[in-house]
């Protein structure tokens, strides 16, 4: 898609807030009992990347009517934070070298240290969000206790070739949609907004959240180095990505034995007849549907609201977001 360069100038002006933010809480932290932790994990904190959920909580904030003030960018930061802390933690359980090119914390300063750090990650954003009203506080809550069921639920589907479009949709909507559907709702609450629009924008973060892990399926098997995905990550990790459940599931006979046992003992020597069988089962067409599907309805949910410059950023926002597919 083309995104016209007032869209991105507006949206890199949130993304700029959130970054400054960002920056003083780490110098706060810095300055204080906590300056240890920091100084480890400000490294993957300021890394960069697109900074989707707090720009969308700040959208979210102001479409449901709310003025910018602390207390969102505190919530804000707190989704942030959160998003963060489950990247160390995953990193340690994949055993990833590299994050966003520079080493991963459990390689640049063991597994031990790592935990603790992300740790202390979640428990800084949980505190963030915990300045709110109670019901802002569940859904914070919500969050973190959702990422590590679906969390768990993942690591006992690791190559499990029987995984379900079910099982995935559990852990999808755990561990990467919840988040962007809570920062939503959440922002929404605390913006006073009714409970209609609070439940619409809820599911628009659930779709959009939905729709960018698929992408990140679709990426990992087709990899795009400029995109920040290179092929085959979650592939050598036994995770069973959507297209995969769905080529396991519609193919039959000598085709279904054969990338059962491509996915058993997988090597990168594997790729081109791997891709011939995704293509065969029609798994590349069946993703890239289901993307569209579930970006149309959140996109539905979110113009249910009055049509505002924020809400018209968060349209962008959604489509830049899963145009990585393009």
């Amino acid at each position: 898609m083309v995104v016209s360069i007032d869209l991105e100038a507006r949206l890199s002006a949130y993304r700029e807030k959130v970054e400054a933010s960002l920056g003083e809480l780490v110098t706060k932290e810095m300055a204080g009992p906590s300056a240890e932790a920091m100084s480890m994990a400000r490294t993957v904190l300021l890394a960069g990347g697109k900074r989707w959920r707090p720009v969308l909580t700040l959208l979210a904030h102001e479409a449901a009517g709310g003025s910018p003030s602390e207390e969102v960018m505190d919530l804000a930061l707190a989704f942030e934070l959160i998003h963060t802390a489950t990247l160390v933690h995953d990193d340690i359980y994949d055993g990833a070298r590299l994050r966003r090119g520079a080493p991963t914390l459990h390689i640049a300063h063991g597994d031990a240290q790592a935990i603790i750090v992300g740790d202390y990650l979640f428990v800084l954003g949980f505190g963030l969000g915990g300045r709110a009203e109670n019901r802002i506080v569940d859904s914070v809550s919500t969050t973190c206790t959702a990422i590590a069921a679906a969390e768990l639920k993942q690591m006992r589907h690791i190559r499990d070739l029987t995984t379900r479009p079910e099982d995935y949709d559990e852990i999808v909507r755990g561990k990467t949609a919840g988040p962007f559907a809570n920062a939503c709702a959440a922002a929404a609450i605390l913006a006073g907004a009714s409970e209609e629009h609070i439940e619409n924008l809820k599911e628009f973060g659930m779709g959009v959240g939905i729709a960018f892990q698929m992408v990140d399926d679709l990426l990992d098997l087709t990899g795009d180095l400029s995109m920040g995905k290179p092929r085959g990550t979650d592939v050598h990790e036994g995770k069973m990505t959507l297209p995969l459940i769905h080529a396991l599931t519609v193919l039959h006979g000598a085709p279904r034995q054969r990338i059962a046992e491509i996915l058993e003992s997988f090597n990168d020597a594997h790729w081109d007849e791997l891709t011939e069988l995704l293509n065969e089962a029609g798994s590349f067409d069946y993703t890239r549907n289901l993307i569209e599907t579930h970006l149309i309805n959140a996109l539905d949910r979110l113009r249910r609201l009055p049509p505002t410059s924020a809400r018209e950023l968060m349209e962008g926002l959604a489509e830049m977001s899963l145009g990585r597919k393009l």
